[in-house]
């Protein structure tokens, strides 16, 4: 008996040191009429989509993450504080090329209401039109709106449901979304 426990300890050990692959397959309900359909959105082909209801630009991929079906590199998650900084990199100016992201310096953290526009209810895991928002996953999403009745909180959006916003602690890892007002 003694042979057998090794064996299935030894088992178990073995498969908890393969990476775990889960795949979460989006589920939207098409008796519900979509809050974010593609037909508003002008996908521009650069990385950048406009919605036409908002007058925002946005940054396809979350940051970290390139490619048309945002599956280039790898997504990064960062506290509120390095999310804020977020935009730096994507409004450098470089001598001889086009300044910032898509040619666009003015990229920054969407507040919490632009960052619900997004949100596409008749969907969850991830509450996202993913033909706009290729490869988003059901994380959160900070926004750039700090939580006035909790200074250790600021707002960002689940997007495995969706909802109206919550507030998290700003130490935690989370995900970016970049934004431009677009005109």
């Amino acid at each position: 008996m003694r042979k057998n426990n090794k064996l299935i300890v030894c088992a178990v050990l073995l498969l908890s040191a393969l990476p775990l692959t889960v795949t979460v397959a989006q589920t939207c309900n098409n008796l519900v009429t979509a809050t974010t359909p593609t037909s508003q959105f002008t996908i521009h082909g650069n990385g950048t989509v406009t919605d036409t209801k908002t007058g925002l630009m946005w940054r396809q991929c979350l940051e970290g993450l390139s490619g048309d079906d945002c599956t280039t590199g790898t997504g990064v998650t960062v506290n509120w504080s390095l999310a804020l900084q977020a935009p730096t990199t994507a409004n450098a100016r470089i001598i001889n090329v086009n300044d910032g992201y898509a040619g666009y310096t003015d990229w920054r953290l969407p507040n919490i209401k632009e960052l619900i526009s997004i949100v596409e209810q008749a969907c969850y895991s991830p509450a996202i039109n993913l033909t706009v928002f290729p490869n988003q996953h059901s994380n959160v999403v900070w926004s750039g709106s700090p939580n006035a009745y909790g200074s250790n909180n600021a707002w960002g959006v689940h997007f495995y449901y969706g909802g109206s916003g919550s507030s998290y602690g700003r130490y935690y890892g989370r995900s970016v979304r970049l934004v431009r007002s677009g005109q």
